[in-house]
């Protein structure tokens, strides 16, 4: 019997405007965020994200911290981060936080692993970008130990030290906790993740979802010859909803050309246009737009791979505070309904 589906809500705390056109300080977004996480528990959403960033448009560089202040002020919504940037960090401190934030959040901690598709923690912290696989590979071998809860014992090529029986403490109440690996869609990830027993999350941010599909049945297919449990597939991507499919679109436009044109002039994209974003909007992985065309679109999404999770990154770039709270009620109260709705039918 296959897992009951999910819906999340996850943020990178991107730093908005407000109502003047300014920007928000970075303090505001980060309150502005719990405000969110608040809202979405109260509406029913069953879990909430925050992305790691160590870069200017973002406000969020310790998830762990901002995930217990919400823990404090709900009470059933599941905190994840979405993602931790393991790589760039040391395994057994991730451990530690996640424990202690499962304790404050009475057992609600989940982590989402992975590279991260910014790469300024590797130079903040004192890593060579030149080993960005290497160093991923390392540590989700340690932190999968450490996930275990016991004696650990232990030498990487890259990780100075070496563990002998070692203990991380707090240990938690369940004895594990819930940790998924990000994929943006290599083969070799999704095996990765089959291999170490996690959860899948794939970063679908662009093109038809359906073009996923083969990534799904390759980590059904590996976890089954590794004679391992079934594990939940998740999907994480972007939208805003709106009361109509035009005000949606015409309020997350110019902001969503303003981020996408930010990171394109990085990595040398063409400036985006909105032909290309009706597109996505359209026919791929973009769900703007009225509460029945976003249902409409997310329970075709989960038909089409067959996934236990959608996640909706709802912030883009400098959408104000205001919207995203809206967008967040219509997700929590029509388009999550909706799409069960949809589901059941068949």
């Amino acid at each position: 019997m296959s897992a009951p589906l999910e819906f999340a809500l996850d943020t990178f705390g991107d730093v908005t405007v407000g109502s003047d056109g300014d920007k928000v300080s970075y303090a505001q977004v980060i309150r502005n965020v719990v405000e969110e996480a608040v809202l979405a528990d109260s509406l029913g959403v069953d879990a909430f994200g925050i992305g790691e960033h160590h870069r200017q448009d973002f406000a969020v560089t310790a998830p762990e911290i901002v995930l217990a202040a919400i823990a404090s002020r709900t009470e059933r919504i599941k905190l994840s981060t979405a993602v931790t940037v393991l790589s760039s960090d040391d395994p057994v401190r991730v451990f530690e936080r996640f424990a202690t934030l499962d304790a404050v959040s009475r057992g609600r901690a989940e982590i989402i692993l992975g590279r991260g598709s910014f790469t300024e923690s590797f130079p903040l912290f004192g890593y060579d970008l030149g080993q960005y696989n290497e160093l991923f590979e390392e540590k989700l071998d340690l932190l999968a130990q450490l996930l275990e809860e016991g004696p650990v014992t232990w030498q990487g090529q890259l990780r100075p030290g070496q563990l002998t029986d070692q203990h991380v403490y707090p240990k938690t109440e369940s004895g594990r906790i819930r940790t998924w690996i990000g994929v943006g869609g290599s083969p070799e990830s999704v095996i990765r993740a089959a291999a170490y027993r996690m959860p899948l999350m794939l970063a679908i941010i662009g093109g038809q979802p359906g073009r996923f599909a083969p990534y799904v049945d390759l980590y059904h297919r590996a976890l089954a010859e590794l004679k391992a449990e079934t594990l939940p597939v998740g999907v994480h991507s972007p939208g805003h909803i709106a009361e109509t499919d035009e005000q949606a679109r015409e309020e997350l436009w110019p902001h969503y050309r303003t981020m996408i044109d930010r990171i394109g002039r990085e990595r040398g994209w063409p400036p985006t246009n909105r032909s290309r974003f009706d597109g996505e909007a359209d026919q791929g992985s973009l769900y703007v737009g009225s509460p029945e065309t976003v249902a409409q679109k997310i329970a075709n999404t989960v038909r089409s791979l067959g996934v236990q999770r959608f996640e909706l990154k709802y912030s883009a770039g400098t959408l104000p505070h205001e919207k995203l709270m809206n967008s967040i009620r219509f997700y929590g109260e029509q388009v999550v309904p909706r799409v069960r709705e949809l589901l059941a039918a068949g």
